[in-house]
């Protein structure tokens, strides 16, 4: 039988240092500088560039199964996703050029998928709801979305989803929607990057963001302290069953 090369084939680095450096910079607003200098205190020496392409090549594979050979993933951990979905767009700004990021949450504040696209027509909205169906097969029961016209318009064009029940909020009167709450993380890394640029990376980035912070981001608010760190414990052994390394992180 032939033996499976490891994921981190051909790196001279640890693995588990990688799997540390991408979950810290998933994880915490923290930028590829601070995350070199918290490895040089702790006697690693490496650059930002490399830490940066780390996270391109492994963010991607952890949280969204890019690597078919690695079954179990972040997203694979998760929860199924609930049965209302709501879905909102927002404006940023890639180099002077306004893009739109389209994105779906669950009820429970889990992110379905997202997609990073130029416009926000019918075909912008169908391109997205193939995306999400893609992302999670099992249709839902309601969706939330604003009064964007393009959403029913592309939704009655998807047999999964031309029946499904919809329900407009308007955005004037402050009406729950998740998704527009799900947007803050996206718009704290974007202040803490000084803007995205290009739009691939940006894609890529926000597509591994989510499942990887979310998997640490526990509603502590709502859990009593061991509880609290009964299941971070349990998030930490599921991270290290993920990415595959040996070693204790906490060595380093």
């Amino acid at each position: 039988m032939k033996k499976r090369k490891s994921l981190y084939h051909g790196h001279r680095f640890p693995a588990a240092i990688i799997s540390l450096v991408v979950r810290w910079y998933f994880r915490f607003q923290l930028s590829l500088c601070d995350i070199e200098e918290l490895l040089f205190e702790r006697g690693v020496v490496v650059s930002y560039e490399t830490i940066r392409r780390w996270c391109d090549k492994f963010g991607a594979g952890f949280a969204l199964r890019v690597n078919a050979g690695f079954a179990h993933r972040v997203k694979a951990a998760r929860r199924k996703p609930g049965r209302t979905w709501h879905l909102d767009e927002v404006f940023v700004t890639l180099r002077g050029e306004p893009y739109l990021l389209w994105r779906a949450v669950d009820q429970h504040d889990a992110e379905v998928d997202i997609l990073l696209q130029k416009h926000r027509d019918k075909a912008a909205a169908k391109r997205f709801f193939n995306r999400v169906l893609a992302a999670c097969p099992d249709a839902p029961r309601r969706m939330v979305i604003e009064q964007l016209r393009s959403y029913p318009a592309a939704k009655a064009e998807i047999p999964e989803l031309a029946n499904i029940k919809h329900v407009f909020v308007k955005a004037s009167a402050r009406m729950d929607n998740r998704a527009e709450d799900s947007h803050q993380p996206t718009r704290e890394r974007e202040r803490r990057m000084r803007g995205f640029r290009d739009p691939d990376r940006t894609q890529a980035f926000l597509s591994s963001l989510a499942p990887i912070r979310q998997h640490f981001a526990l509603k502590r608010h709502l859990l009593r302290a061991s509880v609290y760190r009964e299941q971070l414990a349990a998030r930490f052994t599921g991270w290290h069953r993920f990415t595959g390394p040996t070693q204790d992180p906490s060595n380093f």
